[in-house]
Protein backbone atom coordinates (compact mmCIF):
# COMPACT_ATOMS: atom_id res chain seq x y z
CA UNK A 1 0.00 0.00 0.00
CA UNK A 2 1.56 3.57 -0.98
CA UNK A 3 1.49 6.04 1.51
CA UNK A 4 -0.77 9.28 0.25
CA UNK A 5 0.58 12.94 0.07
CA UNK A 6 -0.20 14.04 3.53
CA UNK A 7 1.77 16.87 5.59
CA UNK A 8 3.46 16.12 8.69
CA UNK A 9 2.06 18.76 11.66
CA UNK A 10 4.86 21.07 11.89
CA UNK A 11 4.02 21.43 7.90
CA UNK A 12 0.21 21.57 7.96
CA UNK A 13 1.38 24.26 11.17
CA UNK A 14 3.09 26.10 8.59
CA UNK A 15 0.18 25.93 5.77
CA UNK A 16 -2.34 27.08 7.87
CA UNK A 17 0.03 30.20 8.79
CA UNK A 18 0.73 31.01 5.07
CA UNK A 19 -2.96 30.81 4.25
CA UNK A 20 -4.62 32.66 6.89
CA UNK A 21 -1.81 35.39 6.33
CA UNK A 22 -2.74 35.21 2.49
CA UNK A 23 -6.23 34.96 2.82
CA UNK A 24 -6.24 38.34 5.37
CA UNK A 25 -4.01 39.87 3.04
CA UNK A 26 -6.21 39.33 0.42
CA UNK A 27 -9.16 40.81 2.29
CA UNK A 28 -7.11 43.68 3.02
CA UNK A 29 -6.52 44.62 -0.51
CA UNK A 30 -10.21 44.10 -1.53
CA UNK A 31 -12.08 45.79 1.33
CA UNK A 32 -9.51 48.54 2.14
CA UNK A 33 -7.36 49.59 -0.87
CA UNK A 34 -9.69 48.08 -4.17
CA UNK A 35 -13.38 49.27 -3.06
CA UNK A 36 -12.46 52.12 -1.07
CA UNK A 37 -13.58 55.57 -2.92
CA UNK A 38 -11.98 57.58 -0.95
CA UNK A 39 -8.15 55.78 -1.89
CA UNK A 40 -9.47 55.19 -5.16
CA UNK A 41 -10.42 58.70 -5.96
CA UNK A 42 -6.70 59.83 -4.53
CA UNK A 43 -5.01 57.50 -6.72
CA UNK A 44 -6.91 58.24 -9.65
CA UNK A 45 -5.92 61.69 -9.17
CA UNK A 46 -2.47 61.38 -9.57
CA UNK A 47 -1.32 60.10 -5.78
CA UNK A 48 2.06 57.69 -6.34
CA UNK A 49 2.20 55.89 -3.16
CA UNK A 50 2.93 52.00 -2.62
CA UNK A 51 -0.61 51.76 -1.62
CA UNK A 52 -1.62 53.15 -5.26
CA UNK A 53 1.32 50.98 -7.04
CA UNK A 54 -0.71 47.77 -5.18
CA UNK A 55 -4.20 48.57 -6.19
CA UNK A 56 -3.24 49.18 -9.57
CA UNK A 57 -0.53 45.89 -10.32
CA UNK A 58 -4.06 43.87 -8.37
CA UNK A 59 -6.61 45.41 -10.00
CA UNK A 60 -4.75 44.55 -13.60
CA UNK A 61 -3.81 41.29 -12.59
CA UNK A 62 -7.51 40.22 -11.24
CA UNK A 63 -8.86 41.74 -14.90
CA UNK A 64 -6.60 39.60 -16.64
CA UNK A 65 -7.60 36.16 -14.30
CA UNK A 66 -4.07 35.91 -13.38
CA UNK A 67 -4.97 34.54 -9.96
CA UNK A 68 -7.25 31.60 -11.18
CA UNK A 69 -4.92 30.64 -13.75
CA UNK A 70 -2.05 30.40 -11.83
CA UNK A 71 -4.14 28.66 -8.94
CA UNK A 72 -5.22 26.12 -11.54
CA UNK A 73 -1.42 25.85 -13.33
CA UNK A 74 -0.35 25.37 -9.48
CA UNK A 75 -3.08 22.82 -8.04
CA UNK A 76 -2.53 20.46 -11.31
CA UNK A 77 1.14 20.11 -10.40
CA UNK A 78 0.18 19.65 -7.18
CA UNK A 79 -1.95 16.95 -8.17
CA UNK A 80 0.35 15.50 -10.65
CA UNK A 81 3.63 15.79 -8.29
CA UNK A 82 2.35 16.47 -5.04
CA UNK A 83 4.98 18.54 -2.45
CA UNK A 84 4.46 21.22 0.26
CA UNK A 85 6.22 24.19 -1.50
CA UNK A 86 3.95 23.80 -4.35
CA UNK A 87 0.88 22.90 -2.34
CA UNK A 88 1.42 26.20 -0.27
CA UNK A 89 1.89 28.60 -3.64
CA UNK A 90 -1.26 26.84 -5.07
CA UNK A 91 -3.15 27.74 -1.33
CA UNK A 92 -1.70 30.87 -1.46
CA UNK A 93 -2.82 32.26 -5.48
CA UNK A 94 -6.49 30.04 -4.43
CA UNK A 95 -7.10 32.48 -1.29
CA UNK A 96 -6.05 35.42 -3.44
CA UNK A 97 -8.12 34.62 -6.45
CA UNK A 98 -11.17 33.33 -4.08
CA UNK A 99 -10.81 37.21 -2.57
CA UNK A 100 -10.31 39.39 -5.41
CA UNK A 101 -12.93 38.04 -8.19
CA UNK A 102 -11.41 34.80 -9.68
CA UNK A 103 -13.89 32.96 -7.88
CA UNK A 104 -14.70 30.17 -11.14
CA UNK A 105 -11.01 29.36 -11.39
CA UNK A 106 -9.63 29.07 -8.20
CA UNK A 107 -12.45 27.40 -6.79
CA UNK A 108 -11.28 24.60 -9.50
CA UNK A 109 -8.10 25.11 -7.79
CA UNK A 110 -9.48 24.51 -4.47
CA UNK A 111 -10.82 21.36 -5.64
CA UNK A 112 -7.66 20.08 -7.10
CA UNK A 113 -5.98 21.19 -3.86
CA UNK A 114 -8.44 18.96 -1.54
CA UNK A 115 -8.11 16.14 -4.17
CA UNK A 116 -4.41 15.73 -4.04
CA UNK A 117 -4.76 14.83 -0.76
CA UNK A 118 -5.55 11.62 -2.15
CA UNK A 119 -2.50 11.05 -4.44
CA UNK A 120 0.23 8.82 -3.13
CA UNK A 121 3.42 10.67 -2.02
CA UNK A 122 6.54 11.47 -3.31
CA UNK A 123 9.47 8.77 -2.63
CA UNK A 124 12.58 10.59 -1.00
CA UNK A 125 15.46 10.15 -2.92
Amino acid sequence: MTRTFLPSARALNWLLTIGFLSLGYALYLRYLVIEQSTVGQACDAGLTTWLCSIRKVTTALFNHQVFGWIAVGAAALNMLRPSIPLFAIALVVTAFGIVLYNVGLSALAAALLITSFARPATEPE
